[in-house]
This record gives C-alpha cells, structure tokens and sequence, in this order.
C-alpha cells in the first residue's frame, strides 16, 4: 500500500468529517421530528408517579418496611412555561444535545478508522480497548444520571419546603437546565476510571497514589453524592456514593492490570 501524502491524509479527514456531519445531521433531523413523543415519554418520565425508579423505591419500601413518605407518597411534577420563546428554543437544544450523544459511537468508529493506519499493533490495541471502553462507561453514567440521579433530586427538591407559603412551581428552562446537567455529568463521571488509566501511561497517577489517598476519595466521594442528591437518608445517597466509589476501585484495578503487563513485556525482552 502506497504511503499517503499530506494533501492524502486531510483529503481523508475531510471525507471523515463530511460523513460525521451526515450521521449528526441525520440523527438531528430525526431526533427534532421526534422530540414531541420523545418529551412526553422519555425526558418528563421523572415527573410521573409511573416511573420505573419511583416504582422501584415503592418497593423497596415495602420489603424493608419504611413508612417515610420519600418511600410511599404518591409523586407528580408539573412543569410551566413563563417565556414565551422556550418551547421553541428547548425543543431544538434538546434535539441538537440528543443528536451528539447518541451519534458519539460512531465519531469514535471514525476517528478509530482515521487514525489506526498511523499506530502501532500495541498503541491499536490500547486505543481500541479505550474508545470501546470509554464508551460504554460514558452510556452507563448517563443511564444511571437518568434512571436514578435526576430522578432522587428532582423528587428532593421538588418537594423541598422552606415555607409554607411558599408554593414551588417549576418551570421548564429550570427543569431541562437540571436534567442535561446531571444526566450529562454522570456520563462524564463515569470516564473516571479511563482517565486515571490515560494519566497513569504518561507517568501522572500510579496505582500506590490512589491507594494511599483512597479514604480522602471515599470523604469527597460522599460529598460530591450529598451535593448531587441532597436527602438525609442513606439510602438515597448510598445509590449515587456506592457508583463512585466502584468507579475509583475500577481506576485502580485498571492501573495494576496495566502495570502487571508492563512487567511481563519487560519480562519478555530480557
């Protein structure tokens, strides 16, 4: 195969980035013609007593007999609109959101094709084994933000008293505001243990440094869940702190594979 010239190499990038647009225009089309279904029935889920998490709580309840109304009140949220262009404004910021997250897979399988030419067959198998992995992790955050995380603060707050005169109506900027904020950083959370690995191959993070400081991490573990889900039982922070903390052991696990095969190469050269 004939080695490629410069001119080759960004004639290449721009074919990848035309089909990347294509795809995103594509998926932003079709998210935007389905955003009013998508609404009803996937982002104001949480605001439904019929919500697959409420149901779990309901549940739980019931099994370990708790009576606290978090457990046991019947849950609905009615959202309002005060700006007159929101709706509007919302409906495509939420296409154009969805359209990115949903089309990163395949910016990964591109930027893979474009770049595995240029790599070696153990730097092919280590960004492979990362864009796969970094992945999955990120869909697993946002499935977590989205099924457990938004919904325990939404329901928090949303029945949050400080007055009794004081009646909390919430409007939908605030709402879609909150629900992309959190169910987005869980995703990003979730690349935690890819990033200790990134930082460990360059000499930044070893696996002695997280060990040594694993109780300061388990204290701001803690206190990252009581400032994403600010109840007072330990139930409800037990579900976002108990994640985290895996996520941290999982970094440290990923580390000492790494460092276990680093010795058997050196182990095959000698």
């Amino acid at each position: 195969m004939a080695e490629m010239t410069f001119w080759d190499h960004l004639d290449e990038l721009r074919r990848v980035l035309l089909r990347i647009c294509a795809v995103w225009m594509v998926l932003l089309g079709g998210f935007f013609i389905a955003m009013p279904y998508l609404f009803d029935h996937v982002i104001l889920a949480p605001c439904h007593d019929n919500f697959a998490f409420y149901a779990l709580l309901k549940e739980i309840g019931q099994l370990l007999n708790l009576t606290d109304d978090f457990f046991t009140q019947h849950f609905e949220v009615k959202l309002i609109n005060i700006n007159l262009a929101a709706p509007f404004f919302i409906h495509i910021s939420t296409a154009f959101w969805m359209s990115v997250v949903v089309s990163v897979p395949y910016l990964l399988f591109e930027v893979w094709g474009f770049v595995k030419p240029a790599l070696y067959k153990n730097e092919r198998d280590n960004v492979r084994i990362a864009l796969g992995f970094g992945t999955v992790m990120f869909f697993l955050g946002v499935l977590l933000g989205y099924f457990m995380v938004f919904p325990l603060t939404l329901r928090f707050l949303s029945t949050y008293d400080l007055s009794a005169q004081i009646e909390n109506r919430i409007s939908l900027n605030s709402y879609i505001d909150n629900f992309m904020m959190l169910v987005l950083m869980m995703g990003l959370v979730f690349e935690l243990p890819l990033l200790t690995w990134m930082l460990s191959k360059i000499g930044l993070v070893s696996r002695s440094f997280l060990r040594k400081y694993r109780k300061h991490a388990v204290v701001a573990i803690f206190i990252i869940a009581a400032v994403i889900t600010p109840t007072g039982d330990p139930f409800t922070l037990s579900v976002v702190a108990i994640p985290l903390w895996m996520l941290y052991e999982l970094s440290i696990l990923m580390i000492n594979r790494e460092k276990k095969a680093a010795v058997e190469v050196e182990e095959e050269d000698i």
